[in-house]
């Protein structure tokens, strides 16, 4: 038994094939979207790849761009077939090619399922990108005077003041790294010599921040320096003085941000995807119940439509049949093969009568 059998009489066939090629287009400009977010989201992390440990994070607008054309592509495509069902002439230059090219809208949706999925998923990896992006962009954050480096200061700044953020993790993140430049150390002063000495690594190391860390929302100047020292400050505790610096982490800002722009995403691409399947459907429905007709002449009979010409299980069996058969017509074609070679590695005993 057909699954989704629905019978159809040429006005039905007609308004199908109307309604499919406006719903066809309609899929051309879901298209555009989806390209246009998949551009967007690689251009945002872009804007700061020097805070990113790898290029992975760049599959998802990679995957979205990608489909993005694929859909405008098909779904033309799909449209034109649509157009041309009305005229049964012209349909029939198209016959042959209606089977694959639903096979390859099979795979095409199940690949922007696949691609919606990941911008949901995506965090985890994000997460450890960033984290390791951020930290290694603070240690090269002093070196204004290394070619290649001497952006990173600036790129650190503008986004701990755009995200409202300190550090990788928070404010103490800069408490471990030597983040001034040896080029703005007095050398000759006893408390810069001490304070190197008292670090293995010999680094100037100290419990302050920079000035990018600093919240203008705080009532009284910013503490930067000597965050920690209760008495070099007049009426200052650094566990209760929450407006001084930013509290929330980089890592955590960046991340929140970019997870929901591709959560965002990620439902409009599954919104596009159940558009796509039903565009799908439309036009399997539409190809069987012109394939169906029993009097190519009288286009005004009647004829059946379905989604598959048999039930769920039989076409399952079906499939796994064709499959066992090809298996064995490998092993059949690889055994003749080996008896090929056996047959022709044997010598003919050759006898000599004296």
């Amino acid at each position: 038994m057909a699954l989704l059998k629905v019978k159809f009489n040429q006005k039905k066939r007609v308004k199908l094939a109307q309604g499919l090629w406006l719903m066809n287009w309609f899929s051309v400009f879901a298209g555009i979207l989806v390209f246009s977010m998949g551009l967007f989201l690689k251009i945002e992390l872009r804007k700061r790849s020097e805070v990113m440990d790898n290029s992975e994070s760049h599959f998802v607008p990679n995957s979205l761009i990608l489909m993005g054309i694929l859909s405008c592509a098909f779904n033309g495509f799909a449209g034109k077939i649509c157009y041309d069902s009305l005229d049964p002439a012209k349909f029939a230059k198209w016959k042959p090619l209606l089977k694959p090219y639903l096979a390859l809208c099979c795979v095409f949706n199940i690949l922007i399922f696949f691609v919606a999925l990941m911008c949901f998923l995506m965090r985890g990896s994000l997460d450890s990108t960033l984290a390791h992006g951020l930290k290694n962009g603070m240690k090269f954050y002093r070196d204004t005077d290394t070619p290649g480096r001497c952006f990173m200061k600036k790129t650190i700044d503008m986004l701990q003041i755009e995200f409202k953020c300190c550090g990788n993790n928070g404010y103490k993140d800069w408490f471990e790294i030597q983040w001034i430049s040896n080029r703005y150390l007095d050398f000759s002063s006893k408390e810069v010599k001490d304070r190197i000495k008292s670090n293995v690594d010999g680094r100037y190391l100290v419990d302050g921040v920079p000035f990018s860390c600093c919240n203008p929302s705080s009532p009284r100047p910013c503490i930067q320096y000597q965050v920690t020292n209760n008495s070099a400050h007049y009426s200052y505790d650094y566990q209760t003085e929450e407006l001084n610096l930013w509290r929330r982490g980089c890592r955590e800002a960046l991340l929140s941000y970019y997870s929901g722009m591709m959560s965002s995403m990620g439902v409009v691409t599954l919104l596009v995807w159940l558009f796509e399947m039903a565009v799908m459907v439309g036009l399997r429905l539409l190809h069987t119940s012109l394939e169906s007709i029993a009097n190519p002449e009288d286009p005004e009979c009647e004829s059946e439509g379905w989604i598959l010409e048999n039930s769920l299980k039989d076409t399952f069996k079906s499939a796994l049949e064709s499959l066992k058969k090809l298996g064995k017509f490998n092993q059949v074609e690889a055994g003749a093969e080996g008896a090929e070679g056996e047959e022709g590695g044997k010598t003919p005993a050759i006898t000599t009568v004296s």
